[in-house]
């Protein structure tokens, strides 16, 4: 790619003093939660840092390799799902390890214009990532990272620019979110078969229904004419399959497809990754899903107990694992999606009546049997259906329509840090001092300081006293987005 005049393509490595920081050793009760604040990548959330969740004392400082890294800088996560995140540090602080940090040359490059450049990198880093479950990057690819540098003077421009266009990006994406999330409410309360009924003043509601050792709590009152029923009263109700580790390494027993909690999902089935057991034939002519069948997940997370839906016969012969039940209607009684969308708005009383480990929740057999279902006469049954369905393919439409404007909004930033730093953001001005002359200036510079490593960068130091204290937090952007041409 061509640069505009003035410009001058270089390494990060070539810009700014690079560095990373270390970790006191763990178990001596002195190191930690002194007043020295001490980052890790999950502290970056590509904002000023002021503060981290942990601190370090001057004890552990020292023990260690974590230095001060100076008000300013630049900080980059390597590590695992957060690498590339990024932090401005908007007071002295130090880094574990898993943080590198660039502190600019200011009077080459602008700190929020190395910001903003290496957020436009991050899909790019971290494709760079080795390793398996937890890929990193080095210090050694950053430094070695290509940037092209426009005069300092254009930076200023570009990040004025650059940051008034995403601030209001920002905002129209967080009003899409919102109603997004507000649709998305409004949906789960839609698809409640009891939504929208109510009991004349002059008749009585249906009666409860008997007592069976659940917390039933306050449940909605229905028409007269409607029925509340347990579940097992007019479903059979049964648990999976447990995977044998034995069973699975004999090629006599026939494999078949099963269903995990990851594929019974609130209100859809997401079949995209189907795993295989193997189980004796008669148990899996036991278990094989029949067309209506309504799954519901028996354990995860608090909020998922209950989830699911219908079974539509996607997958031949596929049977369910143990921690999801299948409810299969008796005669007709109810349809199965009246009772899938009941049971999904039914997120208290699974979490009321399910149990609660260290990492996971469930809720037993024995227990979900007695779930309260209100059935409504047969005759009504399709205009129930029908109703809801009309009223969730609206907010369907809805969700699709703001997933293509998050979508474009995307593209958009992708567009916008594309034009920053390739000059079509703001014009030139001939003015200006190139890029090329100001890192020759830096070059002669470090020469003289001496000091150097062999890519020509100082080594940052750890500072001798402790940090000030934090600086003010900077400027929120806008709350509300503001209409704004821009050509792409």
């Amino acid at each position: 790619m061509e640069l505009p005049a003035g410009w001058v393509q270089t390494t990060l490595g070539d810009v700014a003093d690079w560095g990373s920081g270390g970790t006191p050793k763990s178990g001596v009760s002195h190191y930690y939660g002194g007043d020295i604040p001490w980052v890790v990548s999950g502290d970056l959330n590509d904002k000023t840092i002021h503060s981290a969740t942990s601190t370090i004392t001057s004890d552990g400082l020292n023990s260690s390799s974590a230095k001060w890294v100076p008000e300013g800088s630049v900080l980059v996560a390597m590590y695992g799902a957060t690498i590339g995140k990024l932090g401005i540090t908007g007071r002295p602080l130090t880094t574990n390890q898993a943080v590198a940090f660039a502190s600019p040359y200011q009077n080459l490059i602008d700190k929020r214009f190395l910001f903003w450049y290496l957020r436009s990198q991050r899909d790019a880093l971290r494709k760079t990532g080795k390793g398996g479950a937890q890929p990193n990057i080095s210090q050694t690819i950053l430094k070695a990272w290509p940037i092209p540098v426009p005069p300092l003077a254009e930076q200023h421009r570009i990040v004025e620019a650059l940051e008034d266009h995403l601030s209001r990006l920002d905002a129209a994406e967080r009003l899409v979110v919102q109603a997004a999330a507000r649709g998305r409410r409004l949906a789960e309360a839609l698809s409640s078969i009891t939504y929208g009924y109510s009991t004349p003043e002059a008749e009585l509601p249906a009666p409860p229904p008997t007592s069976a050792g659940t917390d039933d709590g306050a449940l909605p009152q229905i028409p007269s004419s409607w029925s509340w029923k347990r579940l097992e009263e007019f479903a059979d109700v049964v648990g999976g399959v447990t995977k044998d580790k034995k069973k699975q390494s004999d090629p006599a027993i026939p494999e078949v497809p099963y269903l995990r909690v990851a594929n019974v999902q609130r209100g859809f089935l997401d079949l995209s990754e189907i795993t295989f057991i193997r189980v004796p034939e008669k148990k899996a002519t036991q278990l094989a899903l029949r067309h209506g069948d309504v799954l519901l997940n028996e354990g995860g997370d608090r909020d998922k107990l209950g989830r699911g839906w219908i079974w539509e016969g996607q997958v031949a012969g596929a049977i369910h694992q143990n921690h999801v039940f299948r409810a299969r209607v008796l005669n007709d009684a109810i349809h199965p999606k009246l009772l899938s969308w009941y049971a999904n708005s039914a997120a208290r009383w699974f979490e009321v009546n399910g149990k609660q480990s260290v990492n996971l929740a469930s809720i037993s057999l024995s227990k979900i049997k007695q779930l309260p279902v209100p059935v409504p006469p047969f005759g009504e049954q399709g205009v129930i259906i029908e109703r809801i369905e009309d009223q969730l393919s609206v907010l369907d439409n809805a969700d699709a329509l703001s997933q293509r404007v998050l979508s474009k909004s995307k593209a958009l930033r992708r567009a916008l840090f594309a034009r920053a730093f390739s000059g079509e953001l703001v014009p030139q001005d001939p003015a200006d001092e190139p890029a090329s002359v100001l890192l020759d200036r830096i070059r002669a510079e470090r020469e003289a300081q001496g000091g150097t490593t062999k890519r020509g960068t100082r080594r940052p130091r750890k500072a001798a006293q402790a940090a000030p204290p934090p600086a003010p937090a900077s400027t929120p952007s806008p709350a509300t987005a503001v209409q704004q041409e821009l050509p792409l």
